[in-house]
């Protein structure tokens, strides 16, 4: 069972309230205001919905699944949470349109956790007053962690789209579309050698962030199996990101063809920028937390250009379900989607299929349909836009081969 040693207790949520989660965007000060517009989204999304508190044993309706999705829709990760929800809610749309689950409609609910686990806890009580069944989320790490156990308290299924790290899994009844922070730093190693891309390497890391230093220590333990070598390995904190130029000249200095960056892209930003100033012109890669780069604010795109980055996704594929979704999103949205809108149009169609596996119907207990879905989801194969041939560990880990994009002529271009 995953539920090992449980230690993710409320009180270690909190201390890591100040941590980057993986697969987000930079942590937000939780200013008076912030949580202002919080509560007014929440007071929103409530009233939008017309439920003034469902039975949280067996939902609003007979006909219908109500699915939750929590993620930052506000503050500094929220190009993050706003790309998981319109991804989600096209599948909704799509699959309401099309019958139903079954027959029952979906009913889709979100809320805004600013990438904050209070927030996100609190997020997760009112989908729950609201009549949420099964819970899409969160789309950020440290969050996911903190709603996870009021999640197993209640035996509600989770699928997050895009919270990597491993310590969301750690209950049964978790599971994750995205790639583990361990499984990309040892997959980014694989590519690199694999694409003859460069032999001596730099890593510039966040040792204040699990999500970059979780993928630094697995890629630095298969390096040396891969023939890579890293001939330099300089670390920043949440405190000192806006200067990268001494990390910079040690890689240039070490000879390093190659800059490994497992961050995000609002650092990765400034770290171009500099580079770009100091003469410095290695390969640089990065991993999913990049995804978003070409919307940095006050970011000259043009030095992005020749950008690796490990992704299960690829907007500019041409199979047909890809072609579908991306055409979607930019009529609905007016936007090219990144890999947080795959993650989580994926994850929706994921429960449709779990919920047709395991034949439930909305009129059952949350735990019932829980515990139905944490047995069958395990035991199916799923095709998406972000993997083919998906599958489920109980561990909750998802298998699926990953793919490099590269950044050429100012777009994010799929790589063989």
């Amino acid at each position: 069972m995953k539920r090992f040693n449980k230690v993710v207790s409320a009180a270690v949520a909190s201390a890591m309230v100040l941590a980057m989660a993986a697969c987000g965007g930079n942590a937000t000060d939780g200013s008076q205001a912030a949580s202002s517009a919080a509560n007014s989204n929440a007071a929103a999304s409530s009233e939008a919905t017309g439920n003034t508190g469902a039975d949280q044993t067996t939902g609003t309706s007979a006909g219908t699944f109500v699915i939750g999705g929590i993620g930052p829709l506000t503050g500094g990760a929220a190009i993050y949470g706003n790309a998981a929800m319109n991804g989600a809610q096209i599948a909704v749309d799509e699959i309401n349109a099309a019958g139903g689950i079954n027959g029952a409609q979906i009913k889709f609910l979100k809320e805004d956790d600013q990438h904050d686990p209070e927030k996100s806890v609190n997020a997760y009580n009112s989908l729950k007053d609201q009549g949420m069944q099964i819970l899409m989320g969160t789309v950020t790490s440290t969050p996911c962690v903190a709603v996870a156990d009021k999640a197993f308290a209640d035996g509600m299924f989770v699928l997050t789209p895009s919270a990597s790290s491993t310590d969301v899994i750690v209950n049964d009844n978790v599971f994750q579309v995205c790639f583990t922070d361990p499984n990309q730093g040892a997959k980014s190693a694989e590519y690199i050698s694999d694409k003859k891309l460069a032999t001596k390497i730099g890593i510039i890391y966040d040792s204040s962030d699990v999500y970059s230093s979780g993928i630094k220590d697995t890629f630095v333990k298969q390096a040396p199996e891969k023939g890579l070598a890293i001939v330099a390995e300089e670390a920043f904190t949440a405190d000192s990101k806006t200067d990268f130029s001494t990390q910079l000249q040690k890689c240039q200095s070490a000879g390093a063809e190659l800059v490994f960056m497992p961050f995000y892209y609002t650092e990765a930003s400034i770290v171009l920028t500099q580079a770009n100033n100091m003469g410095y012109a290695p390969i640089f890669f990065g991993v999913d937390g990049m995804d978003g780069i070409l919307s940095a604010e006050n970011f000259d795109t043009k030095l992005a250009e020749g950008l690796y980055m490990l992704t299960p996704f690829a907007a500019d594929a041409k199979d047909a379900a890809t072609v579908k979704f991306v055409d979607a999103y930019q009529k609905n949205y007016g936007e090219t989607p990144i890999q947080f809108a795959a993650d989580a149009y994926d994850a929706i169609y994921i429960i449709k299929a779990a919920i047709e596996q395991a034949n439930v119907t909305p009129d059952q207990s949350i735990k019932e349909i829980g515990d139905a879905l944490t047995s069958t989801i395990t035991t199916i194969k799923y095709d998406g836009i972000t993997g083919s041939d998906m599958t489920w560990a109980a561990s909750g880990e998802v298998s699926k081969a990953p793919m490099a994009i590269i950044i050429k002529d100012g777009a994010y271009a799929s790589v063989e």
